[in-house]
């Protein structure tokens, strides 16, 4: 004899429940040939003498279509199982088992209903019916299968990349802005846009460079180049759609930014191979990433004023080989079996101090770039946590630990956003002090 008693969730949102299991008796793992279908499962579970399930919370996450029950009750137990071995077919286990039992995702097809025993089946709901979320990871997980592996290649869980290219392309704009004025929206989406196709046309190069090197290190080696997910014909076919998205948007700006723009190509090409001859990779990939530095005033302002884009592109790239050099330290010990090099592996023992010469150079950087602009206190304010940030960072990381370089790593999409909001208010405030002068210089003339 079974029975089962079910939380009510109301139709059609199903709610997850998080179960704790206990198994107070349980003689013998189910037979590897036990069938898991849901109709008769008390006559399929095999040797199962006391299994009790607890729920201790529902999660408002909605994984099925709906499941009939008794309500407010949270326990589900299943007592005095007696099967007969004629019972038992031969088909291979579901997920059947594991929903009810271990509280694994479902699968497989279920009918609604009730069985022999009076267990109450909730329906199937197929892998096509998703729910709408912004969070780049639940986005991955609910792609379809064929275009799951494609995202996970353009590292699309992981947006911390497109931030980091895209933060010095922004500080550059609003430092082209006009005084008193937003900078431009339009060419903050048209760049924001670009460092998302970009970075991913970025990371395709990478690993289509180092397939025989990601093989080797535990945390890249489940990439879908390395997995054999996606082919290397079809990596490259993605790469040439990336570029051209890309391309189509750096021909819509003037005809300066598109050369300073293709003149960026070499070193997004040809990063990932300094890995292999030099312990400054980090260097290279300063000066490519933070391009963007350069080509946000020239896309304002038709040409490049070098007295304040040249110590924003420097100051940027500092910030660069810190946290990338903090990056990696995750990958240190593999690095050092294999051969690859890093500053991480160049600093060693010393990277705090490095670390603290390359802030220190990020925060000078950044206080020329202003100075030749004619910023005024927002931004200096705004510097002045920057180098509050950078501080923390360096003080407390914990390079052995490749949870804390992650975290440390990541923060860094906020101190561009700290950057940007002074940049942004200080240009503000520096057309408010130009109508005061101007005011005054006019008052002036009237006496």
């Amino acid at each position: 004899m079974a029975y089962i008693i079910l939380p009510r969730l109301h139709h059609p949102a199903v709610h997850f429940i998080a179960k704790t299991l206990t198994v107070n008796k349980l003689s013998r793992k189910l037979l590897p040939s036990t069938c898991c279908n849901p109709v008769g499962v008390s006559k399929c579970l095999s040797r199962v003498l006391d299994v009790r399930t607890f729920s201790n919370k529902y999660d408002s996450r909605n994984t099925h279509n709906s499941v009939h029950g008794l309500s407010e009750r949270r326990q589900v137990e299943i007592s005095s199982l007696t099967t007969t071995q004629g019972q038992f077919c031969n088909r291979a286990p579901t997920a059947f088992h594991s929903k009810i039992l271990l509280g694994s995702p479902l699968q497989n097809p279920w009918l609604s209903g009730a069985d022999s025993s009076g267990l109450r089946v909730p329906p199937y709901v197929s892998d096509s019916r998703r729910h709408f979320t912004l969070n780049p990871k639940k986005i991955v997980e609910q792609s379809p299968k064929h275009v799951r592996p494609y995202l996970q290649l353009i590292r699309f869980d992981k947006p911390i990349g497109s931030w980091l290219l895209f933060w010095p392309c922004a500080w550059s704009i609003g430092m082209a802005a006009t005084p008193g004025q937003f900078p431009d929206f339009g060419l903050l989406f048209l760049f924001g846009l670009g460092s998302v196709i970009m970075r991913g046309a970025g990371c395709t190069i990478n690993d289509l460079w180092d397939r025989d090197i990601d093989k080797k290190v535990a945390r890249t080696r489940s990439r879908p180049l390395v997995s054999g997910k996606i082919s290397q014909r079809n990596a490259v076919l993605f790469l040439g759609a990336q570029l051209s998205v890309a391309l189509g948007i750096l021909l819509s700006l003037n005809s300066y930014s598109v050369l300073l723009g293709f003149s960026s190509m070499l070193l997004v090409s040809t990063y990932p191979l300094f890995k292999r001859v030099t312990y400054w990779p980090q260097v290279v990939l300063g000066l490519t990433i933070n391009w963007g530095a350069l080509l946000g005033w020239a896309a304002v302002k038709g040409s490049c004023d070098w007295s304040v884009v040249l110590p924003l592109y420097l100051g940027a790239a500092a910030w660069t080989m810190v946290y990338d050099t903090i990056y990696a330290h995750q990958d240190k010990a593999d690095d050092m079996l294999i051969g690859v090099k890093s500053t991480a592996l160049r600093f060693g023992k010393d990277t705090r101090a490095w670390l603290s010469g390359f802030s220190a150079a990020m925060v000078s950087g950044l206080l020329l770039s202003g100075l030749m602009c004619e910023q005024t206190w927002p931004y200096y304010a705004a510097v002045g946590l920057t180098g509050a940030h950078l501080y923390n960072q360096v003080a407390t990381a914990k390079f052995d630990k490749p949870e804390d370089c992650w975290k440390k790593f990541s923060s860094n999409k906020r101190l561009g956003a700290i950057i940007f909001a002074g940049i942004v208010a200080g240009t503000i405030l520096k057309g408010t002090n130009s109508d005061k002068e101007e005011s005054t210089h006019a008052a002036d003339k009237n006496r």
